[in-house]
């Protein structure tokens, strides 16, 4: 009898443990599987400008919304600009932004020049985007002369004329690049991460940004750099020049 209770016992304790190690392998994978969904919801985050199907988001800077030039073309999965004779047909969101991570992929024509901008205002006294959006550098660092213009301030992920990228980590001309482009005006900062390298920082505003245009070409603009929100800008800078993979993120 004494035998049998004990029996009955070690039984009663070898059922409990597996209940319990049942229970801990069931929570692990629902820990396991909650992930995927956790990062799921991180790219919902993203809006896309871009993904090689539609121009919708997109149109003639200084023109109506549902204006597009024809010198930007889909090819494949890529926006592609090509030259135009009469004028220049820079593109630019239809939304504006203010603060963001904007994702872009870009490849450049042998020793060409594109740029990528932002706080850009559509007035009517200005034809070009740059007169109020600073910008990113899209450049052939190899064969364009800009390369050795004032240090590096116009090379590759430069924000242009005024911070120069710490390396040159640019894919040969005809590969694609990738930048990651982050505009926080909270904490007065902005980046450059090229092809998975930061190479690139610097304030928005305040004393400092201040200093920075005054001792660039855009010293005497009166309305460069001085908005808060603005479009996106792709540069017609007379040369062939790509882009695809393009999505936003508001911070």
């Amino acid at each position: 009898m004494k035998k049998l209770s004990v029996f009955a016992l070690c039984l009663s304790l070898l059922i409990s443990c597996k209940q319990a190690g049942e229970k801990q392998d069931t929570a692990i994978a629902t820990e396991t599987t909650s992930e995927p969904a956790q990062k799921g919801t991180q790219e919902d985050e993203w809006t896309v400008l871009f993904d090689g199907s539609s121009t919708a988001a997109w149109h003639e800077y200084g023109k109506d919304t549902d204006s597009f030039p024809e010198s930007w073309k889909i090819e494949g999965d890529a926006l592609v600009f090509y030259p135009a004779e009469d004028e220049t047909h820079n593109i630019v969101t239809d939304d504006t932004f203010e603060s963001f991570e904007l994702h872009i992929e870009w490849k450049i024509s042998e020793a060409g020049n594109s740029g990528i901008m932002w706080g850009v205002q559509e007035m009517e006294k200005y034809n070009e985007p740059y007169f109020t959006g600073p910008e990113i550098q899209v450049l052939d660092n190899e064969k364009h002369p800009d390369a050795r213009v004032k240090g590096k301030t116009h090379q590759a992920g430069a924000l242009y004329d005024m911070v120069e990228p710490a390396k040159d980590v640019t894919s040969p001309v005809g590969e694609w690049n990738t930048f990651l482009i982050r505009i926080d005006r909270e904490n007065n900062l902005g980046s450059v991460t090229h092809n998975g390298e930061l190479v690139t920082e610097f304030p928005l505003h305040g004393e400092a940004w201040d200093t920075m245009v005054a001792d660039s070409k855009f010293s005497d603009w009166e309305d460069f750099g001085k908005y808060a929100g603005g479009k996106i800008a792709l540069q017609d800078h007379s040369n062939v020049v790509a882009y695809r993979n393009i999505k936003i993120k508001k911070l």
